[in-house]
Parts: structure tokens; C-alpha cells; sequence
């Protein structure tokens, strides 16, 4: 099994970085624009496109507020691991900042390198926006 940990600090406060994570049926939109072109929502399952063609269907397992986590495992789509279970996370770091943790544990591990490069990937991007997000406007 290949387990892929991630994590970056967010310049925003862990309250606005949560909602937009927490936010799961906007993420082409709210988190990571761009890395992500589409998001639809069907019952509990999240069907994502991302900018390389890649779709997958994300059934998701669990939304916890008071944890800010938010997991959810690959069910279907044009990748198709054996296993796929991933999270997202938010802890404070301080009042204004927050560190972001992605980690996802795939099979077979001959897919490790490929979701590896899509969340280094998306990691940047999720950076980017948050960060844009929480920078005052003029």
C-alpha cells in the first residue's frame, strides 16, 4: 500500500480554511480552481474532474466538523485503485494560520507515484487559493 502525507500551512484562520474544504460539492470552485474543473454531488458520492481528464467518484465517509476532517475513499470513475481512502484536515497553527494535512492510502501501489504527483499537484493549488482567499483586497 502506498500512503501519500502532505502537509502545508494555510494564511488563514482555521475557521475559513475548514468551510472551504468542508464546502465538498465546490472544490472546482472554492479549493482548488483550476487543479479541479468540475464537481457534481449524487446522494453521498462526489464525482470530480480534474484539468488532466482524470474523473473519479469520491464516496464520502465522513464530515467532522468539530475535527475540521473530512474523508472519503475512491469508489469509481477512470481510476480505478483496488483501495483509496484519503483525508483532509485543518488544525490551527496559530489565531491567523492554519496547516493543512492531506493523506491518502492507496493500492495497488503502482498507483502511488501517479496520486502522489495529483496531490503534490493539488496541494499547490489549495495553498494558492486558500492563501488568495484570506489576502485583503484593494
Amino acid at each position: 500500500m502506498a500512503s501519500i502525507h502532505r502537509e502545508v500551512l494555510i494564511d488563514d484562520t482555521p475557521e475559513n480554511a475548514w468551510a472551504a474544504i468542508r464546502d465538498f460539492g465546490e472544490v472546482h470552485r472554492r479549493l482548488a480552481p483550476g487543479f479541479v474543473t468540475d464537481t457534481r454531488v449524487e446522494n453521498d458520492v462526489r464525482i470530480v474532474t480534474f484539468a488532466n481528464g482524470t474523473v473519479v467518484h469520491e464516496l464520502i465517509v465522513d464530515i467532522d466538523d468539530d475535527a475540521r476532517r473530512i474523508a472519503y475513499a475512491v469508489v469509481g470513475g477512470s481510476m480505478e485503485p483496488k483501495h483509496h481512502h484519503a483525508s483532509m484536515q485543518i488544525f490551527g497553527d496559530t489565531e491567523s494560520r492554519s496547516r493543512f494535512v492531506w493523506i491518502t492510502d492507496v493500492t495497488p501501489d503502482s498507483l502511488g507515484s501517479a496520486i502522489a504527483e495529483m496531490v503534490d499537484q493539488g496541494i499547490r493549488v489549495i495553498k494558492r487559493t486558500l492563501d488568495r482567499e484570506a489576502s485583503p483586497t484593494h
